[in-house]
């Protein structure tokens, strides 16, 4: 077994008895269990909004404070002078948070499309798209996040305190209909705003426009290279 097989085997262990690691799927589930009832066919909106909700948890919380954490302990600096470089780390826990959230999204998938008798998008394609751009975008931020906390529980507020304003402008909390008008406009080109519009336009049948994907790409791009010029390994 080479080290970074016995790496990702040790990090999946910790992942999975991760407290955090529960609450990322729970949450999103609660939501959708408790207001599935009220899903018809047709309706566009619930799903697409857990799925949000999912991504944005494992990419404000559980990495950045997973990242910052290893670091203020010192075990970033510590691989340094082991064969598994310090690299290889954020590399499977990037490999390890999407894991999760392709199986907290697809637990979501399976449970609207085959119990509460939700439609499933037909375009896989545009699906695809929009799920990877807004997770890498989301997945950016906590990497910019973990880049400048000074410890984990500094990730864990600063990611807290970037989630729940994000959610409410992105329409997680409230429908963007009920919003004023200016917060809904802003809140569209938030990286969580743009992949729920995104995903509810694939729900609705259509595809995400390019304008959204450009606008997580973007957010995508630049956040992360100002992510790795702040990262610190010590």
């Amino acid at each position: 077994m080479t080290a970074i097989t016995k790496l990702t085997t040790v990090e999946l262990k910790l992942l999975v008895r991760e407290p955090g690691s529960m609450f990322t799927v729970l949450i999103p589930l609660f939501i959708l269990v408790i207001f599935g009832s009220s899903i018809k066919p047709g309706d566009t909106v619930l799903l697409p909004m857990s799925l949000a909700i999912a991504v944005g948890l494992v990419g404000l919380y559980m990495l950045p404070t997973t990242l910052a954490t290893y670091r203020e302990r010192g075990i970033l600096r510590r691989l340094s002078t082991t064969p598994v470089r310090p690299g290889s780390m954020l590399a499977v826990q990037l490999i390890l948070q999407l894991v999760l959230v392709v199986a907290t999204c697809g637990l979501l998938i399976a449970v609207a499309g085959t119990i509460l008798g939700a439609d499933l998008p037909d375009r896989v394609l545009s699906l695809a798209a929009a799920f990877a751009l807004g997770t890498a975008a989301m997945f950016a931020i906590g990497l910019l996040i973990a880049a400048v906390a000074a410890n984990g529980r500094a990730a864990n507020g600063v990611g807290v305190l970037l989630y729940f304003p994000m959610a409410y402008l992105a329409g997680l909390m409230q429908p963007t209909s009920q919003m004023p008008v200016f917060l809904a406009r802003v809140g569209a080109y938030t990286p969580l705003g743009a992949f729920r519009q995104a995903l509810q336009d694939v729900w609705a049948g259509g595809t995400p426009s390019l304008l959204l994907l450009g606008v997580m790409a973007a957010y995508a791009v630049i956040v992360s290279l100002a992510a790795a010029r702040f990262f610190r390994w010590e």
